[in-house]
């Protein structure tokens, strides 16, 4: 093996203390995303269309922050590193946060209001403080293609197991440490969950160490203006952008409204945790097949395939709520379908993310990990945000009040929601790939033929 090749290896101790550090970091985030809308409108009493619009709202201040936490990192000089300092920072100050996000259930009134809002758009903020970093560390741990896809994979099983966790038993935990009483389960359950989040980041802070010897580590500081440009003038970043974003919404959408198509238009709610145990199980083999997957599938139809799996969810439960609506099979080959490709799309999306980097600085001559990756972090909660919004706002438009009987018509609305909605958006997400994004074997062809061209 030559200098440079074991120069850009990265070891097993890495891969495996860089996964549980998303462990620990999507416990932290998956119950904001499956559970924080049930409960401020089923817990703690909040209109749902308030929910929605405040989740909307908060990603607003996010459109602004997450790049500017991107150029915060890439401008952070410190003997360990850029990336590790704020991993740990954000880590501390957000695990506080999300207990205080769950404590809005011992308030009411106005304030319960003022209180949600406040504590929310502080959640994403100090979310981002360690997201960013955390996923920008990647370009910096080795620069071949072939470590960052065998490197994804681990964080994102990782990631995979927490969502699974908290989807299938998050209500169960809830219910057990709560005692019947859903908020102060919550509340504990949040405290569990914010000691394990700070124990990853402090295995990632010991652990994982960029090696600033192997790559190239800028030495001017960003600028806004700068910033402007290294998003403004990548155009693969630009498609990458809407295709992302199309994808996660409707993963979203699907999660989000799981909980109330189960409960209510379906009727058996346990039905839910089962979808999402095998939807887990799923992502996590869409994960961990994603390296050899892409040896074997050509780069151009890994996007379409990871497509094609929550389009096949969708309809799958569909054709179910036609036939056999409670069928426990069925429900679960749908899960099955959506987080399969999900896993895929997330392998995917991250090396993607990581093409862009090196992308940009061939564009315009500066090279930024944290400002780049600062924009999947902004996707996940921008997505999260105008699901939720769709949400709150669809749950409003058909006329959903929680905890009683739905009318037939809510329930037909709790299906199209459910289930059209995120295939639209899915087949949107595979046409914006196929139409704008190069930096695939295409883009590697159109090169050849142009060298070629030139010899």
């Amino acid at each position: 093996m030559s200098t440079h090749a074991e120069n850009q290896h990265i070891s097993l101790g890495t891969k495996f203390s860089y996964g549980l550090g998303a462990l620990g970091k999507d416990f932290g985030c998956a119950p904001i995303y499956i559970f924080l809308m049930f409960y401020y409108t089923d817990v703690v009493g909040l209109s749902a269309a308030f929910v929605g619009t405040l989740f909307l709202v908060a990603r607003v201040v996010d459109a602004f922050t997450d790049p500017l936490m991107g150029m915060i990192v890439d401008n952070t000089r410190s003997r360990f590193g850029k990336f590790r300092p704020w991993v740990l920072i954000g880590t501390l100050i957000n695990a506080v946060v999300l207990i205080m996000l769950f404590s809005a259930h011992r308030y009411d009134g106005t304030f319960v209001y003022i209180y949600a809002t406040l504590t929310y758009i502080l959640w994403g903020v100090t979310y981002t403080i360690m997201d960013i970093p955390y996923w920008s560390i990647i370009p910096s741990l080795s620069s071949e293609r072939s470590e960052r896809e065998h490197l994804v994979v681990w964080p994102r099983i990782f990631a995979s197991i927490a969502w699974t966790l908290v989807g299938g038993y998050g209500l169960y935990t809830v219910g057990v440490l709560g005692g019947g009483d859903q908020g102060h389960g919550f509340f504990l359950m949040s405290i569990c969950i914010a000691v394990l989040f700070i124990a990853s980041a402090l295995l990632v802070f010991f652990r994982v160490k960029e090696k600033t010897d192997g790559g190239k580590v800028a030495k001017e500081k960003f600028t806004i203006s700068d910033v402007k440009k290294i998003i403004g003038e990548n155009d693969q970043l630009k498609s990458l952008i809407g295709f992302v974003l199309s994808f996660n919404i409707a993963m979203q959408l699907i999660g989000g409204f799981g909980i109330y198509y189960f409960s209510y238009a379906i009727g058996e709610p346990a039905l839910f945790p089962m979808f999402m145990l095998v939807a887990g199980a799923a992502e996590f083999t869409g994960i961990f097949l994603f390296p050899w997957i892409s040896k074997v599938v050509n780069r151009r139809f890994m996007w379409p395939l990871a497509c094609g799996f929550p389009i096949l969810c969708c309809a799958v439960l569909y054709m179910g709520s036609l036939i056999a609506p409670q069928n426990a099979i069925l429900v679960g080959i749908a899960g099955a379908a959506m987080k399969f490709g999900n896993g895929l799309f997330n392998g995917l999306s991250t090396v993607m993310l990581a093409d862009v980097v090196d992308y940009g600085e061939e564009k315009t001559g500066m090279r930024s990990e944290s400002v780049i990756f600062s924009v999947q972090t902004m996707l996940v909660k921008a997505a999260g945000a105008m699901a939720g919004f769709l949400i709150g706002s669809g749950l409003t438009l058909v006329g959903y009040v929680a905890n009683e009987i739905q009318t037939p018509d809510t329930i037909m609305g709790l299906k199209v929601l459910m289930l059209l909605v995120p295939a639209i958006l899915v087949a949107l997400s595979a046409l914006i790939y196929k139409k704008t994004y190069r930096l695939d074997k295409r883009f590697e062809e159109d090169a050849d033929l142009k060298n070629a061209s030139y010899a």
